[in-house]
């Protein structure tokens, strides 16, 4: 009952990260919907103060207000089910892995160079014992 050795279920590491994907998705998808009626409800205060309260009365100003929110909201609905698309998991994971093998070149040229600047000496494979002081 309190024992330290309580089994625990392992997850796989290639479905946890699938799992952090899909939560990651979720939460950009349930943004989006957020925004979309956040849009909704600040279109319809938009045109309410402007028709009935009659504030600016003169000029339909917030049409230009509501097209450059559904212009945003646009971008934002691009962003998450086209650009993920393209530049999602498989994306990052080839641009890191790209990265790596780009950085353990340019450490394998500094060793390179280190060592065409700076040979070590010949080692014969015998260790020989420090040397005594004479007193």
């Amino acid at each position: 009952m309190f024992s330290k050795n309580k089994k625990r279920p392992t997850v796989d590491p290639e479905q946890h990260e699938q799992m952090e994907y899909a939560q990651r998705r979720i939460r950009q998808k349930k943004r989006l919907y957020l925004h979309f009626v956040v849009f909704l409800v600040g279109s319809v205060f938009l045109i309410l103060i402007n028709k009935i309260l009659k504030y600016g009365e003169a000029y339909d100003w917030y049409l230009w207000g509501i097209l450059a929110w559904a212009f945003l909201l646009a971008i934002h609905a691009v962003n998450v089910f086209v650009t993920n698309r393209f530049m999602g998991r498989d994306w990052e994971r080839a641009q890191r892995e790209r990265l790596v093998r780009k950085q353990q070149k340019r450490i394998a040229a500094l060793e390179a160079e280190i060592r065409a600047s700076r040979p070590l000496p010949e080692s014969t494979g015998k260790v020989e014992p420090p040397k005594k002081k004479d007193p």
